[in-house]
């Protein structure tokens, strides 16, 4: 069931979930048989982007009845840390630097053009820190691609090539404040001291926060989901 048209929003009042799928269910119905809406979101690090990226497909999945939405992720473009450790990189990883941004942009012009063949894309696998080769295979049958990472509306080349290779990017709207306590969590868990947590936060993360900041103009909407990890294993009442 197709959801009732939504009203025009208003930057400054984020779009709350069920309107957020909402959106993306009537994209697909509208689109040609082989069209494709490709959606972005970004935010800060530790903001979400992951948990909603995956609570939309599944929404979405479960609310079409088959599988039209897969979730792309800018993390599997990390560059490998041995790479990385020859840049001088390593102990930064997370800057923009960090990232083969020109290989994400290959891999988003592919997405956009090539709709009849099955594309292998890469994630980022947090229990080795490392990226993983077509972790995600793309297909035809994917309507709505969500393409989620912290700097997709940089405008340095070749990031400022992503905002054209999208049909449109949603900021998600958490403040910084929120997203220290889940920085620091998310780096003990990947074995570090709570004190070089902390110094890993106050180096990488929170200095990539205000560069992310200062992009969030260029959005085309701002989301607030509220979601918890029940969201991703029950169904979105």
């Amino acid at each position: 069931m197709i959801p009732p048209e939504i009203p025009q929003q208003n930057q400054s009042k984020p779009l709350d979930r069920q309107q957020s799928v909402n959106i993306l269910l009537q994209k697909a119905h509208l689109l040609p048989q082989d069209g494709r809406f490709i959606l972005g979101l970004v935010g800060y690090p530790g903001a979400g982007k992951t948990t909603a990226a995956n609570f939309l497909v599944k929404s979405l999945n479960e609310q079409a009845k088959t599988n039209i939405a897969v979730a792309v992720p800018m993390d599997g473009f990390h560059r490998y840390n041995q790479e990385l450790k020859a840049m001088g990189l390593f102990e930064l990883k997370g800057v923009p630097d960090s990232f083969d941004s020109q290989a994400f942009v290959t891999l988003l012009q592919e997405l956009r053009k090539d709709r009849h063949k099955k594309t292998g894309c890469p994630a980022f696998d947090r229990s080795i820190e490392e990226p993983t080769p077509d972790a995600i295979c793309v297909e035809f049958n994917h309507k709505v691609i969500i393409v989620e990472g912290n700097y997709l509306l940089l405008d340095s080349p070749p990031w400022d090539q992503i905002h054209h290779l999208l049909d449109t990017v949603w900021f998600i709207d958490t403040p910084i404040n929120e997203i220290e306590p889940r920085l620091l969590e998310r780096h003990i868990k990947g074995g570090r001291t709570p004190q070089a947590a902390r110094a890993k936060m106050e180096s990488t993360d929170l200095p990539n926060a205000r560069l992310i900041e200062k992009t969030k103009d260029r959005a085309d909407k701002s989301i607030k989901l509220d979601l918890t990890d029940n969201d991703l294993i029950k169904p979105n009442k």
